[in-house]
């Protein structure tokens, strides 16, 4: 019989995707814990309670899912200043305010219940995961492949929150504009978020286009101070 998977089994799957991720990585809780704590600590985003952690890694990647679970890898704030930084939580939000993320991980069970011959059973979807199934939807947040579209809707996303939370508004351009740059140098060796510029090829154009944006707050700004 056909896989039925309610918001409610989502968010469920969701949650224990990240608590497996939880697991799996070493979570700090000294210098990069508290500057993004410092970063994070007055962002809200409507009716999501977000909860934020550091994974030690060498991975440059974030993500966010649709539990409010942002996650964000110690390579990532090495390679970023404070503002960029911000630029991309507010861009890994924008997934899950899209529900690209909730999309992803709908698909990877989707997929893997085939390939499992899971039929909609009763009882918690969740708590019917096979420890694979688990992993694989784990992988399907930090490892997310997302559409041109879906991505430069994050981008405008990520825009706007960087002005809702005062944060700098080139940083969405500096960001981009430094992942489209370690893509070419790394592509063989590149993480996820690094990955999704390399097979995207006009992400400086991404980058161009969070700068045309700023250049015109800025510019209206300016006019206005004038008036």
């Amino acid at each position: 019989s056909a896989v039925t998977l309610t918001d409610a089994d989502i968010a469920e799957m969701s949650k224990s995707a990240v608590e497996k991720m939880d697991q799996e990585n070493q979570v700090d809780t000294s210098d990069y814990h508290r500057r993004l704590q410092r970063l994070t600590e007055n962002i809200s985003v409507d009716g999501l309670k977000l909860n934020f952690k550091v994974y030690l890694t060498k991975d440059v990647n974030a993500f966010a899912c649709g539990d409010g679970s942002v996650r964000v890898y110690s390579a990532l704030m090495d390679t970023m200043s404070d503002s960029e930084l911000m630029a991309i939580i507010g861009h890994e939000i924008g997934h899950v305010a899209r529900t690209d993320t909730k999309d992803a991980l709908k698909n990877a069970y989707l997929r893997s219940a085939a390939q499992n011959a899971a039929g909609s059973v009763s009882g918690s979807v969740a708590a019917r995961l096979s420890e694979s199934q688990l992993a694989e939807l784990a992988n399907s947040l930090a490892q997310a492949q997302y559409s041109q579209k879906q991505e430069y809707d994050a981008d405008e996303y990520g825009f706007e929150f960087c002005l809702k939370n005062n944060v700098d508004p080139y940083a969405m351009y500096h960001a981009l504009d430094k992942l489209a740059d370690m893509s070419k140098t790394n592509r063989n060796n590149a993480s996820a978020i690094v990955k999704a510029f390399a097979t995207h090829p006009d992400s400086y154009k991404r980058a161009q286009r969070m700068k045309e944006k700023a250049d015109a707050l800025q510019h209206d700004r300016r006019k206005r101070i004038k008036l």
